[in-house]
């Protein structure tokens, strides 16, 4: 599908945008970039445009000529930063995303796909795909999560106006992985307790109990169930998780279990730990044809490798929170 073909990731310089282009270019497809990250985190092979995505006519400008484009451009922060600054995430992603849809119907873009979040949900402890509209977001995704929404909600207004079914809808669950935010000021849990316990935080303090469990998934299983997704012109949205639950307290023990020098491990039950169970039902993936890969212990063993080699090309990242 992809070989030949003029493909757009906007974001490919992120997490999950990073390997989706790798796998994209594998296809043999000629990849464009559209990021406000340094130049210097894109893949080499691809063609980088440094672009503000809030802005019409440059999401006009980068989809020029493209036939299908991955939407992967996002604000990425911490449940702290959500808090803090709910702004610096809310409206950003509502004009990027709204923008970057028009620019594609208007560029005559064959398929598109729109990369959701696990936050559109509301509280439960078993995701699905179908429940989204009967409920609100939790209230710990409030501000993403209705920026999230109202970019599905656009796509079937284009469905209903314009008879364009071009667009899928991807909701990740908790992504890691190479590549990720490492800012101990706004990076999600995984990230910052790698950062943390490499650099020898000792003890190394982590908020809760640890007994939360969340599903986390590898950022190259997600991007491996977006191609496939794009593929199969899949139009009902679609969860990409793992479908197996693992506690905070399990992700720390991996991550300490890979150092050379172990911290101890200070669990600061006065602080707030969200909610308590939250996993993705991904049996419509599986129909797709979707499995997970990487188990958990692989995929976090591969991200401390990573980041210990790779400590200078994790900056250069732009942040909404400057």
């Amino acid at each position: 599908m992809f070989r030949g073909k003029n493909v757009l990731v906007t974001g490919g310089t992120g997490m999950i945008g990073r390997y989706v282009v790798e796998r994209l270019i594998g296809h043999g497809a000629n990849v464009r970039i559209a990021s406000l990250d340094s130049p210097c985190r894109a893949h080499p092979e691809a063609d980088f445009r440094r672009g503000d995505l809030t802005n019409p006519e440059q999401c006009l400008g980068v989809c020029e000529g493209i036939d299908f484009v991955f939407h992967l451009a996002g604000i990425k922060g911490s449940p702290l930063m959500a808090a803090q600054k709910p702004a610096s995430f809310f409206v950003p992603t509502i004009q990027f995303n709204t923008n970057m849809m028009e620019a594609a119907r208007q560029s005559g873009v064959r398929r598109y796909l729109y990369t959701s979040s696990v936050g559109v949900y509301a509280q439960a402890e078993m995701l699905r795909e179908d429940d989204v509209w009967r409920t609100f977001p939790s209230e710990n995704d409030r501000f993403a999560g209705w920026a999230k929404r109202m970019g599905e909600l656009q796509a079937e207004a284009y469905r209903v106006e314009y008879g364009w079914d071009g667009v899928s809808i991807v909701r990740p669950a908790n992504v890691y992985g190479r590549y990720d935010n490492f800012d101990p000021a706004n990076a999600m849990v995984v990230p910052s307790l790698i950062r943390r316990a490499v650099e020898g935080e000792d003890p190394l303090v982590v908020w809760g109990d640890g007994s939360p469990v969340r599903d986390f998934i590898h950022a190259d299983d997600v991007a491996r169930g977006m191609l496939l997704v794009m593929e199969k012109g899949f139009a009902q949205p679609v969860n990409i998780g793992s479908g197996v639950g693992v506690s905070v307290r399990r992700v720390v023990e991996i991550i300490v279990s890979n150092l050379k020098r172990k911290p101890r491990i200070v669990w600061d039950s006065s602080m707030p730990a969200g909610d308590r169970i939250r996993l993705m039902d991904i049996s419509r993936a599986r129909s797709l044809g979707f499995e997970p890969q990487i188990p958990i212990e692989a995929g976090i063993c591969d991200t401390i490798d990573w980041y210990q080699r790779n400590l200078p090309e994790t900056g250069g990242r732009y942040s909404g929170f400057t």
